[in-house]
């Protein structure tokens, strides 16, 4: 790592507290990271803990909502909409990668445009991020809850009509809140086991597609015309399921808890968007061939399920609730992981008040900023109603992603005395520059409610700021 960073400014918010001044020492590179005042992370997730939070996030919506819209808008060249959607994911994800092994600390996107841009469009995005994760958690919860009811009903069992989607949604959303609670590494622990249980589904249930739309197994499917709708078609559907890739970033936000963070953050931010990518890829192929794109389109959202359903039956169909299931949860899991710690960062910085960074001593973690993350969560799952805010969570992280690219020309511009990542972007203002322009610009496809809405969040957080912390000054400053 760097030198020794620059003292913080002193500044202080409305409470009179202060930035919390760091220590981005050798002990970064470490298991742990120790500040004068004690009270970093302990660093306990590894490589596969890191890349599993970022497929964990983003697995989901590319598998389990979108085959059947993309493949109605697009044909088999929706397999060409999602690698498009790759593609612009990496040229966020090299950015962010750079940035990250030089600030290895919570808050991941938070973090760097505060360092990078300043406190104002700092404290926007870490609140309004803040906010948008809470959205996207308990649409995931949500989620979790109409799996579970498809999973039962599919395997018989009769709830004589008693509605369970909003239940069993608050008991997992209490049950993930206290496992972070106790402790990061049973956290890590339990999306490792997840997301290795539904990658080896997804991998067996493409695999088998596969070789039956080669006619393995049975008759060799007749591909359709790859263009059929001609190639425009293609792009527009790339910022409709773009939304499948915006997970990767959590690997950044949860950078306080990563180990070798200068090894460890690019390629779980890297490797994440390739797996993802490849699945995604494959189960457009799969799917246009199993059915052919205009009647995968009548299934809509299930079109997955009746994939699996056209190979094996009932118990392919079962699989893949199943699937579904793991992969709300594993969502659920990383995003309250996430919420939580960019709760600790803008706190820490005094941008809200500083009792939000207090650790739980015993357990090692933020528990005023996990409350911070659970609770919001649960209100907004038991109000239901969660789909809009869903996407406005995505406004929400694609402002953050074009920010982060425009941090990097930035940084590299000024180069601070501490600046001294492990990772450097090749051609960095080309990079940076196409993929601001590709995360601004997908902003536009979105409904305008969604639009409204994370503007209002914006102007919220800014005004937040202006009231309460516009002495903090966080620019150039660790």
């Amino acid at each position: 790592m760097g030198t020794t960073p620059e003292p913080g400014t002193g500044a202080t918010n409305r409470a009179g507290e202060a930035p919390e001044q760091v220590g981005l020492s050798t002990e970064a590179e470490g298991e742990t990271t120790v500040t004068e005042e004690g009270t970093e992370l302990e660093r306990s997730i590894g490589l596969v803990g890191g890349i599993a939070i970022g497929v964990g996030t983003m697995i989901g919506a590319g598998i389990f909502v979108f085959p059947g819209l993309a493949a109605g808008r697009a044909g088999p060249a929706a397999a060409g909409s999602f690698a498009i959607g790759a593609v612009i994911a990496l040229l966020v994800a090299l950015p962010a990668s750079e940035l990250a092994t030089a600030m290895p600390k919570s808050g991941g996107g938070y973090y760097f445009i505060s360092r990078a841009l300043g406190a104002l469009p700092g404290a926007v995005v870490g609140i309004s991020i803040w906010l948008g994760l809470v959205f996207a958690t308990a649409f995931y919860l949500v989620g979790f809850g109409n799996y579970a009811a498809a999973l039962l009903a599919e395997a018989g069992v009769n709830l004589g009509g008693v509605p369970i989607v909003i239940p069993m949604a608050l008991v997992f959303g209490v049950l993930l809140t206290a496992l972070n609670l106790f402790g990061t590494e049973n956290a890590a622990k339990l999306q490792n086991y997840v997301v290795g249980l539904l990658l080896t589904i997804l991998v067996l249930f493409l695999s088998y597609g596969g070789l039956d739309a080669l006619g393995v197994f049975g008759t060799q499917s007749t591909p359709e015309t790859f263009f059929r709708f001609g190639p425009f078609p293609m792009f527009t559907t790339a910022a409709l399921v773009f939304t499948s890739y915006l997970g990767f970033a959590q690997v950044a936000t949860v950078a306080g808890d990563i180990k070798d963070p200068g090894r460890n953050l690019p390629l779980a931010m890297v490797g994440s968007v390739l797996i993802v990518a490849v699945l995604y890829v494959a189960t457009i192929f799969v799917a246009t061939s199993a059915f052919g794109s205009a009647r995968l389109e009548t299934f809509g959202e299930t079109a997955i399920v009746e994939v699996a359903r056209n190979f094996v039956g009932g118990t392919g169909a079962l699989a893949i609730l199943l699937a579904g299931l793991l992969a709300t949860v594993s969502s659920a899991n990383a995003s309250i992981l996430s919420t939580s710690r960019a709760v600790f960062a803008v706190s820490k910085d005094a941008i809200i008040p500083k009792a939000a960074a207090r650790m739980n001593l015993k357990y090692g973690t933020p528990h005023v900023a996990l409350a911070m993350a659970g609770g919001p969560v649960l209100v907004l799952v038991a109000l239901g109603e969660v789909e809009v805010l869903a996407e406005v969570a995505s406004f929400l992280h694609l402002v953050m992603y074009g920010l982060m690219c425009v941090a990097l020309i930035s940084m590299r511009r000024d180069e601070p005395e501490w600046y001294d990542p492990d990772f450097r972007v090749p051609a960095h203002r080309l990079v940076a520059g196409i993929g601001a322009i590709a995360s601004f610009g997908l902003i536009l496809f979105m409904q305008t409610t969604s639009q409204v809405i994370g503007l209002a969040i914006m102007l919220a957080a800014a005004g937040w700021y202006k009231y309460y912390a516009a002495d903090v000054e966080l620019k150039g400053v660790l």
